[in-house]
């Protein structure tokens, strides 16, 4: 057979079961040089990257999905099916498929070797963590397996550096199946039936039996955390003490870098001040770009380590564990055990946790779990509710260690997900009653966390924060400088320029709605582009009060707002901020996700008269015990 050499770089589709590895060898092999975007008309993430081999070939990687089978139930597992059989619009059908196996847990994953080369495109099996397996006392017979599966095999150990050249060498030496071949066999493949999967479950036990050696001994380790992690009582003590001391480390960690973060454009804004002449370039420059970008932008290292922390815990093994916990507690307001993953993820952002709602197989669950995700206090309700706690919440301890300021912000997160809970147990109840199905989840063996891929993860929430800072946040507060500026005041005007402006006649002409729940025209101001994105609220409020009051007012941001606002309006705007739906992405995902308008205006109603409800229950509680 002779071999075809691409045109343009080799297609290589990375396919494995979940939690064998495969995210690790993408970036061991890629490195930095990766892209993460959508599939074109889904929510599913699409990863790719591009790496060479030794003799100079470029190669794009492609990291799909994971799943065990081919036979698709969830989107994510038919965005895999249909990559692998070169049937995904706009993207090119893979040259070769790597499947990555687990070592230490293969009779699942050779069932989906056996099903990826019937589909007839050139395979190989990478068999991962296989320090991990030999030092449990697994042995293998690589020439055996290799024969009785029919493809190459090889070894590789992703997070060791070195532990992917021979992967890559064995890969560059390959003579590619002539394209016509492998398309024609893709296009005649049809999903296995119940059957044919249990006869290959069978051969894969064969073919396992005959080439690998099992210890009988299981390891004990993982069993002894086990024992105490998943215990009933102490494991749900330890998970949120865990939980705990994420939410304190968001304060109390980051502090120093956004104070640093502060000065930084605090300096940038006196150096305009100072060799700027007065007028509307300089106005836009400080109290646009400058103050508006600037207040969101220090908020930065507080969501950069609530990403760490859910990166590492995930590369522990324990994000599964904590939705094994969770599962009771859960079921019986209506949500799947499955649901908690997705739910944590909203803790960083809702778009995530409702993509990741894709793992749940049942519809209606997965409807259940999209619907209650924006309720999470995600990390673009942070800015909003640390400025808010720092402007009137005193900064000192309670119980002699425990920081007021985050116990406050805890009771936030945990207003967050009891929302979510009550929302989820009337949804069920309402919208649907059926029994709730089986909770099976594979828990991953505990490892060390991967420095090199929590450190890319962080890195590529830190770009995508930046991005939508320099995109999203960026035109938000050109849109609020241009209504916050124009028109300009008449002469000899004794107010504020900004009391003439498009942005206060547009916040006053709402004003009869929002007045109930003791909002003035500045909050409104903030609230109708933060419509767009909640964190564009902060930046607006800090354009209005800069060119209200001056520089001082935009340094001092929250200092002004304790002087403006009353304590009933501020618990009342938190409250709305739990509850409202003000993030315009987060409903295109929605409706992405579930296919059409229906379900995005459903979410979109009934968090908007929560906020609402929530908001005025709050502001007149409050002004009735003299809070106002």
């Amino acid at each position: 057979m002779t071999a075809v050499e691409p045109a343009g770089p080799w297609h290589l589709a990375l396919v494995g079961n979940p939690n064998c590895g495969k995210t690790a060898l993408f970036n061991a092999l890629t490195g930095s040089r990766q892209k993460v975007a959508n599939y074109p008309g889904v929510t599913v993430e699409r990863k790719s990257g591009l790496f060479q081999t030794p003799s100079g070939r470029s190669v794009h990687l492609l990291d799909l999905p994971g799943t065990y089978s081919l036979r698709a139930r969830s989107p994510d597992e038919q965005v895999t099916r249909d990559a692998v059989l070169g049937r995904l619009a706009g993207e090119s059908p893979p040259d070769m498929l790597l499947c990555v196996a687990d070592a230490t847990n293969l009779r699942i994953a050779l069932r989906l070797v056996l099903e990826l080369k019937r589909v007839g495109r050139p395979l190989m099996l990478a068999l991962n963590m296989i320090d991990i397996a030999r030092k449990r006392g697994f042995e293998f017979d690589l020439d055996r397996l290799s024969a009785e599966l029919g493809v190459p095999v090889v070894t590789s150990t992703a997070v060791r550096r070195g532990g992917v050249e021979d992967l890559i060498a064995r890969m560059d030496g390959l003579i590619a199946m002539p394209p016509a071949a492998h398309v024609a066999a893709a296009n005649t493949w049809t999903p296995p039936t119940s059957a044919e999967l249990r006869a290959t479950q069978r051969e894969a036990d064969r073919i396992l039996h005959a080439a690998v050696k099992v210890p009988g001994r299981p390891d004990t380790l993982t069993g002894r955390l086990d024992g105490v992690l998943l215990h009933p009582v102490f494991g749900i003590l330890i998970l949120l003490a865990v939980l705990f001391v994420m939410f304190q480390a968001v304060f109390s960690w980051a502090q120093p870098a956004m104070d640093l973060i502060k000065a930084g454009f605090d300096a940038l804004g006196g150096l305009v001040q100072a060799n700027m002449p007065e007028g509307l370039l300089q106005s836009f420059v400080q109290n646009g770009v400058i103050a508006g970008v600037g207040s969101v932008i220090v908020f930065l290292p507080q969501i950069l380590i609530l990403f760490l922390f859910i990166l590492i815990l995930e590369d522990l093994g324990y994000l599964a564990r904590a939705a094994f916990l969770m599962d009771r507690i859960m079921g019986g307001a209506g949500l799947h055990g499955r649901a908690f993953i997705p739910l944590l993820s909203s803790f960083a952002c809702a778009i995530p946790g409702i993509m990741a709602a894709r793992v749940i197989d049942n519809r209606r669950d997965r409807l259940t779990t999209i619907l209650v995700a924006p309720l999470m206090t995600c990390s673009a309700r942070i800015p909003v509710y640390v400025l808010i706690i720092s402007a009137f919440v005193p900064d000192r301890e309670v119980f002699g260690f425990v920081g007021l300021q985050g116990l406050v912000m805890f009771g936030l997160y945990a207003a967050g997900i009891s929302s979510a809970l009550a929302v989820s147990f009337v949804a069920k109840r309402l919208l649907w009653r059926d029994h709730p199905e089986p909770f099976m989840l594979e828990l991953p063996d505990y490892k060390m966390p991967r420095l090199k891929s929590v450190l890319i993860g962080v890195y590529t929430r830190a770009l995508m924060f930046l991005q939508r800072a320099g995109t999203t946040i960026f035109s938000m507060m050109v849109l609020i400088w241009f209504l916050a500026s124009f028109p300009r005041p008449p002469e000899g005007a004794a107010e504020p320029a900004i009391e003439y402006s498009l942005a206060a006649i547009l916040g006053r002409a709402i004003e009869p709605l929002t007045a109930p729940i003791g909002f003035d025209w500045h909050i409104n101001v903030a609230l109708i582009p933060g419509m767009a994105a909640r964190e564009v609220a902060v930046a607006a409020l800090g354009t209005v009060y800069a060119i209200e009051g001056g520089k001082e007012a935009s340094d001092q941001i929250g200092l002004v707002l304790a002087q403006s606002w009353s304590l009933a309006t501020a618990l009342a705007l938190l409250a709305w901020y739990i509850f409202a739906p003000q993030c315009a992405s987060t409903l295109a995902v929605i409706r992405r996700e579930t296919g059409g308008w229906h379900w995005m205006a459903v979410s979109f109603a009934y968090m908007i008269v929560l906020a609402y409800a929530g908001a005025f229950l709050t502001y007149n509680i409050a002004v009735a015990l003299g809070a106002g």
